[in-house]
């Protein structure tokens, strides 16, 4: 569902991400992995179509994003760390006004479950201003999920959620996961990642150090030792040092 080849994006003389190249299946939830500054946002944001590559090809649900923007961009959805919202839109009209621009049908037959699982159906007609980081986060998400994408990206999604929140999120991810979407998921909460996550994607200066299941990645880092967990591979892959 998502097929990434020799991938690069360059801010002026400045190298973000370094060809790279990965596949995510559909069922598939890959954990997208890094030190500050590793390329993992700009990799996602390349991959939705939000920032042009500089050199490389992504495909997306079968369509090339180069060249089929709008095929690909109906097929995924991308969560940033930050919701963006619009201030005098209530949740409802937030929910109506996205499903305009994809073409959603009777989305309100959508909608009603969406904010019923985030826990938001009765802030329905408040303003962006009303709700909590968290409320946001889950508006932003909902609003995403109303047209069905095959695909989705999220970034730092647990963000200004507590714990039951969390935990709710997590299974969110799972269940469309198991319904066949493909998700790549990046944070830095990585004992959480471990929980829903089938594969990992490591990344370090823009350049990929290592991807695979969770128990190869763990297997090449793991120095004969069982149970170790993704914190650990991670300190060991990357040098245990910022970049």
């Amino acid at each position: 569902m998502i097929e990434v080849s020799d991938l690069s994006k360059r801010y002026g003389s400045f190298t973000a991400v370094k060809q790279l190249s990965f596949a995510v299946r559909a069922g598939e939830v890959l954990g997208l992995v890094g030190p500050n500054g590793a390329g993992k946002t700009s990799t996602q944001r390349c991959l939705a179509g939000i920032i042009p590559v500089s050199s490389g090809s992504v495909r997306i649900a079968g369509h090339a994003l180069a060249e089929d923007p709008i095929a690909a961009k109906r097929a995924l959805a991308f969560f940033p760390d930050e919701p963006r919202l619009f201030d005098y839109l209530t949740v409802r009209q937030h929910l109506n006004f996205v499903a305009r621009i994809y073409g959603v049908r009777d989305h309100e037959a959508i909608a009603r479950p969406l904010l019923e699982e985030f826990e938001i159906a009765d802030k329905a007609d408040q303003l962006p201003g009303e709700l909590s980081r968290g409320m946001k986060q889950k508006l932003a998400i909902a609003c995403g999920l109303l047209h069905g994408p095959q695909v989705m990206f999220f970034d730092e999604p647990l963000t200004g959620l507590d714990p039951l929140g969390i935990r709710r999120m997590k299974d969110s991810i799972v269940q469309r996961a198991r319904a066949g979407a493909t998700i790549v998921l990046s944070s830095h909460l990585l004992h959480l990642l471990e929980e829903v996550c089938t594969h990992v994607l490591i990344l370090k200066q823009g350049v990929k150090i290592a991807d695979g299941t969770l128990a190869e990645v763990a297997a090449r880092f793991s120095q004969g030792e069982t149970d170790v967990s993704l914190e650990e591979v991670f300190i060991r892959a990357t040098g245990g040092t910022e970049s």
